[in-house]
């Protein structure tokens, strides 16, 4: 690769840890610019995961005072988040490239999709979900199984994981979206962890910009959790969907 190749590989990752700490869907930002640098569909995908590792982290680091008084939430999503990661990147690797590279324009239309939908999903749930003193030990079970079938789909491909954990965090658990937003990350980080850690071993990581984008992806990760609050998430969020939405046309064109 090139200088400016690097560069550019640089600049998607930092804009992509950034959203991904703001809105989510970070992945139809890295995603495209690694195939379109020429990286096969696994390949890039794989490459993006861990890349994108760092930024999850600066996320979560970011708004870690949030996660306060959330312990026990942690103890019961984070091992679902954990397990769900690791299924999804098995997923992957066993579906091979042709598999993935025709699956790869339905799976952008359905993050696009997802964050879309994504305020009005929120606000809807945030309407039905049952207040905090009724809560149960049955509810909190119920959020290990939705987690992780979350975490499975984040392993595979990751766009608009934010987006399906936040709506189901907002159904089970009564809060402060900044509250819910700061777990939305500690799960999305753990996702992403054992699916890198996974990716690590798999022959098919990118070393030389999967190196340059971690860094770019942790200091855009930090930035965006230290301006959660302060950017209106929602513009944000539809500059991304229409991101989105041309990248998935052109894969589909390209694909069928």
């Amino acid at each position: 690769m090139t200088l400016l190749q690097y560069l550019i590989a640089a600049l998607a990752a930092f804009a992509a840890g950034a959203v991904n700490a703001l809105a989510g869907g970070g992945t139809l930002i890295t995603f495209p610019t690694l195939t379109a640098l020429g990286l096969p569909a696994v390949a890039a995908n794989i490459t993006s995961t861990v890349s994108l590792f760092p930024g999850y982290f600066g996320a979560t680091w970011a708004q870690r005072k949030d996660l306060q008084g959330q312990k026990k939430r942690l103890v019961y999503i984070l091992p679902a988040a954990l397990a769900g990661g690791l299924v999804g990147g098995v997923f992957l690797l066993l579906s091979g490239e042709k598999l993935f590279r025709q699956l790869v324009p339905f799976l952008i239309l359905l993050a696009s999709l997802l964050l879309a939908l994504a305020e009005p999903l929120r606000k809807r749930l945030a309407r039905n979900r049952p207040p905090e003193r009724r809560l149960n030990h049955a509810h909190y079970l119920l959020a290990i199984p939705a987690i992780g079938l979350a975490a499975i789909y984040g392993g595979y491909f990751g766009a608009g994981l934010s987006v399906i954990v936040l709506a189901f965090l907002a159904l089970i658990f009564e809060d402060s979206l900044t509250r819910l937003n700061a777990l939305k990350q500690a799960v999305a980080f753990a996702t992403n962890s054992a699916a890198a850690v996974f990716f690590l071993f798999s022959g098919q990581v990118s070393w030389g910009v999967a190196a340059v984008m971690a860094v770019s992806a942790l200091l855009g990760g930090m930035t965006g959790g230290k301006l959660a609050g302060r950017v209106n998430p929602t513009t944000l969020r539809w500059i991304v969907v229409s991101i989105g939405l041309v990248v998935s046309v052109i894969f589909f064109i390209q694909t069928f």
